[in-house]
């Protein structure tokens, strides 16, 4: 049995204490006005910082149900979801004890706890809260993927302790499946597939050179048509290989519409040989080719904006990913496989511990803000045709993002004025295109069959 997850995740910085979700819960699970005795408690904090909403994650571990003597809480295999039985709860407070995120609520004066029941699946204080600090993650799909396909890269980490680039590829190639041929360039990601004739995948894989990763996997592709196989054809390459010495290839691959998949994961510099910039490294960023100094304050030019170069080919598919949402970048994948009259083509923020200098276990939650900053905004564009799939309604200031890096830190508040006016404008530019394509025309995929619907 598949287990079904859905989470709430909560966003600080958007809570405002307004405490509705303690009055909604309150009035659903208590017959009236209650917030005191809400299964969610938003907690007050100094210095000027966001108040902190308190509520049972339902998360993996559930070391609460463990630590419970009397089999008051459980761990429900459908839903995964932490189950709690009050009437043979004791009070004893030991889930109080083993919960890293303070989920059960103490009523002290009437020896009760209390513990969110997820509201039978729609939880009523994601609902009733106003500027999106609660709301609901689908694990469902990825979790479908993770358990019911092979994984089809060796196992073990071989790139860098936190790289999101290594966890793309090998997640790229499992929803794809086994028929797929993968062809990678002179990068960090090369390493992982392997070196000359010994591979560390399972699926056939090509070593292009650095300029002609398109070109050279739409000869593979077209190899394959004329056997009349239909093969995925893959080429992954960094933004380096891209952006900068791919480019010619890869334009015009689109313009003959060489029917492959071009993936380009952009950690933002040519890292696998010293932090160099690249095309896409962004203004003010430090690289090893762009120090600080006396005169030097980080990159001098805007990064290369390849989406929208990208999409200005008029490509049948394309789209940003960003792993921190692995459930957007799986629905993308699934449209990518049912393309079949064109180059659909792929781009990947990967947010790069080593070259970007934040801790490793930072990778998920700065790939987030980047998002939630609308410094990379997700977006996909079907004949021209584009979409927000992640619209951010309260982007926070470009800071929330750039303080999170090393590469940034240098950066004065004029700089980091100047930098957050290139990223409106930018995504300005991305809602006027969005707003001035027809409606419709976006692929819905059912049942594993691509149909024409409305957007």
């Amino acid at each position: 049995m598949t287990t079904v997850r859905r989470k709430i995740i909560v966003d600080r910085d958007r809570c405002t204490g307004c405490q509705l979700c303690e009055i909604e819960c309150s009035f659903l699970h208590e017959g009236g006005f209650q917030p005191d005795a809400a299964r969610i408690r938003i907690q007050a904090r100094e210095g000027g910082r966001s108040p902190l909403p308190l509520l049972c994650l339902h998360c993996e571990s559930q070391e609460c149900a463990f630590v419970c003597p009397t089999g008051a809480r459980w761990k429900e295999v459908e839903t995964g979801q932490v189950v709690f039985q009050e009437d043979k709860c004791v009070h004893c407070k030991m889930c109080l004890l083993s919960c890293p995120h303070a989920g059960p609520i103490d009523l002290h004066e009437e020896e009760r706890l209390l513990v969110c029941d997820f509201c039978g699946g729609e939880p009523a204080c994601v609902e009733a809260c106003p500027k999106g600090a609660l709301s609901i993650k689908d694990l469902r799909p990825i979790q479908n993927v993770l358990s019911e396909t092979e994984d089809l890269i060796s196992p073990g980490l071989g790139a860098c302790q936190g790289c999101t680039a290594e966890w793309t590829i090998r997640f790229t190639v499992q929803v794809l499946g086994p028929n797929t041929v993968v062809g990678v360039p002179p990068c960090c990601m090369g390493g992982i597939v392997g070196f000359g004739t010994n591979t560390g995948a399972k699926i056939p894989v090509v070593f292009t050179l650095l300029p002609n990763s398109a070109s050279m996997m739409a000869g593979v592709k077209h190899h394959f048509l004329r056997q009349e196989r239909d093969v995925h054809v893959v080429a992954f390459a960094g933004d380096g290989g891209t952006a900068d010495i791919g480019l010619q290839s890869l334009s015009a691959a689109a313009e003959r519409g060489d029917n492959i998949i071009y993936i380009c994961y952009d950690n933002e510099a040519y890292m696998n040989t010293g932090i160099q910039r690249s095309g896409t490294t962004p203004l003010g960023c430090w690289t090893a080719t762009t120090p600080l100094g006396k005169e030097g304050r980080g990159k001098k030019q805007k990064s290369k904006d390849l989406p929208l170069i990208m999409l200005m080919h008029g490509l049948p598919y394309m789209a940003t990913v960003c792993p921190s949402y692995p459930e957007d970048y799986l629905a993308k994948l699934e449209k990518a496989k049912q393309v079949k009259d064109g180059l659909v083509y792929i781009h990947i923020l990967t947010p790069c511990p080593t070259g970007w200098q934040f801790p490793t276990e930072k990778s998920v939650e700065v790939g987030r803000l980047a998002v939630e900053t609308n410094y990379f905004p997700l977006w996909e564009a079907v004949d021209g045709n584009v979409r927000f799939t992640k619209p951010i309604k309260f982007p926070k200031p470009i800071e929330a993002f750039t303080r999170m890096t090393g590469r940034h830190k240098h950066l004065t508040r004029r700089e980091i004025s100047t930098l957050q006016k290139v990223v409106d404008t930018r995504h300005q530019r991305l809602v006027a295109l969005s707003k001035s394509t027809k409606k419709g025309g976006e692929i819905c995929v059912s049942n594993g069959v691509a149909t024409k619907g409305s957007g």
